[in-house]
């Protein structure tokens, strides 16, 4: 009869391995953030990048709430509702002040200037999540390069329309 030890080292070992180990998150620097964000075009007309930006973030279903050409800001907010039925059954059921997940605004900032013969476009966004008494439940700086990269592909498209006096 062979001896049970290797498979259970087997076992023990090939177990031990699927651990999941975590990574420490690095995280970037401000000149890092400020890179994804930002965006050069080789525009002279402030107006037309301006008007390129906010038809991008209308198109994403956010809200303009200023927009200012002599100072080059635009603000804007999407606010979705993310309740989750069964959550806040459970959470009505089961307690006495129940709180779930309601709402989540994305809020985007926009500055926007000359640089040389240039115009440069810095946008960030923030995402807030709300629960169902309209309180503050997590507030978090969108930092994914991918989120960045979609946004300003938009703008090039929008801008390109733009320039074509193509609605």
């Amino acid at each position: 009869m062979k001896s049970p030890i290797p498979a259970l080292l087997l076992v023990a070992s090939l177990t031990l391995g699927a651990c999941e180990t975590s990574l420490p998150v690095v995280q970037k620097t401000q000149l890092q953030v400020r890179e994804s964000q930002t965006r050069l075009y080789d525009v002279s007309d402030m107006k037309l990048v301006m008007k390129a930006v906010m038809n991008t973030l209308q198109d994403d279903s956010f809200i303009v709430q200023q927009a200012n050409v002599d100072l080059g800001l635009l603000t804007a907010q999407k606010e979705l509702d993310v309740e989750n039925p069964t959550e806040s059954f459970f959470a009505r059921a089961f307690t006495d002040r129940p709180e779930y997940k309601k709402n989540s605004i994305t809020e985007a900032s926009a500055n926007i200037s000359e640089f040389g013969k240039q115009i440069r476009v810095r946008i960030n966004f923030r995402y807030k999540l709300l629960n169902n008494r309209g309180a503050v439940m997590r507030v978090n700086q969108i930092d994914d390069d991918r989120y960045y990269q979609d946004f300003f592909s938009k703008v090039d498209k929008s801008l390109y329309f733009g320039k074509q006096k193509i609605q």
